[in-house]
């Protein structure tokens, strides 16, 4: 049986890097662009509409940006897309705000074609975050010196271990090989962590450890 196409929505202010974008992915067997926007706004109007598996999401967009955006997707719907943030820079402070909304990671816009690809696939394929070292090194930089958050000493031992696992970019079936229990183990120590660290999800959790003092220096 056939599976049905990765549904992708490009939103960038730039026809052309839409364009090029579309031409990339299109090419592509099993990924389908179903639809662009040129603004924040467009983009929020144009994925409650087609409900799409991936959004690629410039961060630095007129009239909304690419962080409201963001935030406005995750925020009003029950099963939002995996968003990728697009930027030119890869400590840009707007990657770290569009991370903190709920965005699955970032992509710089010099990627090569294949790496975008396998972008959009993994991303949509898996609940890992996207190029994982990276947001650590932008949460340490915005988290630096921070104290520990109240929520930190509630965590179990066990809670503990699954969210610094996150943090490395491990989805919940390696959690699970690594740590020897079931992915059903897993997916309650998750939704544990999310609870205690006040987090919609796994992005924000990572950021939330970050923020809270539970990772720095480790």
């Amino acid at each position: 049986m056939t599976s049905a196409p990765l549904r992708v929505v490009l939103a960038d202010d730039e026809r052309m890097v839409r364009t090029a974008l579309r031409a990339i992915l299109s090419a592509e067997s099993g990924i389908e662009v179903v639809g662009e926007a040129a603004t924040g706004a467009e983009a929020v109007s144009v994925v409650r509409a087609l409900r799409p598996d991936v959004v690629l999401m410039d961060v630095r967009m007129p009239e909304v940006d690419g962080i409201r955006a963001t935030e406005q997707i995750m925020g009003t719907l029950d099963d939002p897309p995996r968003i990728v943030v697009v930027t030119t820079f890869e400590h840009d402070a707007y990657v770290y705000e569009a991370l903190r909304a709920g965005a699955a990671g970032f992509l710089l816009k010099r990627a090569d074609a294949d790496t975008l690809v396998g972008a959009v696939r993994l991303v949509a394929h898996s609940d890992t975050l996207l190029f994982p070292a990276a947001v650590r090194a932008l949460a340490e930089e915005h988290a630096a010196g921070r104290a520990a958050a109240p929520w930190v000493a509630r965590l179990t031992g066990r809670e503990s271990d699954v969210l610094r696992l996150m943090a490395a970019g491990l989805t919940n079936a390696e959690i699970a090989r690594r740590i020897g229990v079931g992915p059903a183990t897993v997916k309650t120590h998750v939704a544990s962590v999310l609870a205690k660290t006040g987090a919609r999800d796994r992005t924000q959790a990572v950021i939330a450890a970050y923020e809270g003092g539970f990772l720095q220096g480790s």
